[in-house]
């Protein structure tokens, strides 16, 4: 008898918010899920790790961007196939720097306006964008 596994991954996303813009970043060409897509800067909690902390460190680790963990904005959660669930918690975060250093799992980052974000992001990203009033956000110009 096959045993069918079925897995949870929780994410953390952060919507860094400096000078009136939002960072997206470009998903590698080689990424096996979203290649080439923009998303906001986050990935993995590790076991144990609190959700604020594993925030701060993967946005360190793709951007080379400190930043300060705000408020949480949406979380979210959906099928990336019939047996793997991607649990998306998402915060609004605010950087100092606006000098980004990617990491090799993106190719490119742009600090993006409400306009730009709207025509970049993919779809299901803007629908929660857009439920959450992401782009009713203050920091916005």
């Amino acid at each position: 008898m096959v045993k069918h596994t079925r897995s949870i991954i929780v994410a953390v996303k952060g919507v860094i918010v400096h000078g009136g813009r939002i960072l997206l970043v470009r998903r590698a060409a080689r990424d096996s899920v979203g290649a080439g897509t923009w998303e906001c800067a986050g990935g993995k909690i590790e076991f144990g790790e609190d959700l604020e902390a594993a925030l701060e460190r993967e946005i360190y680790e793709e951007t080379g961007l400190a930043v300060t963990v705000g408020n949480l904005l949406y979380a979210t959660s959906f099928l990336t196939d019939p047996a793997r669930q991607l649990v998306i918690i998402t915060y609004l975060c605010r950087s100092a720097d606006h000098a980004v250093q990617l990491s090799i799992e993106h190719s490119d980052y742009k600090w993006c306006t409400r306009l730009e974000l709207q025509r970049l992001l993919p779809a299901g990203i803007l629908a929660e964008f857009e439920k959450s009033h992401v782009f009713s956000l203050n920091e916005l110009l």
